[in-house]
């Protein structure tokens, strides 16, 4: 896994032996165990490390108008029961232009407007709630809709 995990040497001596992964893939996700030696003694604990990723369909950069698919998954074990989409801070409806199906959201028609930071949020059947936040791009024009610009002739126009 290197050079993505590191153990920070100078908190060893104070008894923390946290290890650092940056960045976590989907890959990573099972029980780390970590084991401590100190004289004649060992001491040992465990972990479990789950991962929970959004991907993008068709992959960015989306282009405005064009419809993309964002899906949300998880390595937890249990049954998924529910999926909700968040938009700033708001469930997002799943009609008009969302549409949500088996843990995914289908943006239809994506406008600028829907740039930004979105929420994914799965429910498992034993109780556990699992969210993560994706940042949604799209390229696009973000202007008026009609724009005429006016330029001085021997001037330069953008």
């Amino acid at each position: 896994m290197r050079p993505r995990v590191s153990v920070q040497d100078s908190a060893l001596r104070n008894g923390n032996f946290s290890l650092r992964i940056n960045p976590v893939r989907s890959e990573d996700a099972g029980l780390y165990e970590a084991r401590v030696a100190y004289n004649t003694e060992v001491q040992s604990c465990q972990v479990e490390l789950g991962v929970i990723t959004v991907t993008l369909s068709p992959p960015s950069p989306v282009v405005e108008n064009e419809p993309l698919l964002l899906s949300c998954n998880s390595s937890h074990r249990a049954s998924l029961v529910e999926t909700r989409w968040f938009r700033n801070g708001r469930l997002v409806p799943t009609s008009g232009t969302f549409c949500s199906l088996h843990g995914a959201l289908s943006i239809f028609r994506p406008a600028m407007s829907d740039a930004g930071s979105w929420r994914c949020q799965l429910r498992y059947s034993d109780n556990e709630i699992i969210s993560t936040t994706y940042n949604l791009q799209i390229l696009g024009f973000d202007g008026p809709l009609n724009p005429v610009v006016y330029a001085a002739a021997g001037s330069a126009a953008d």
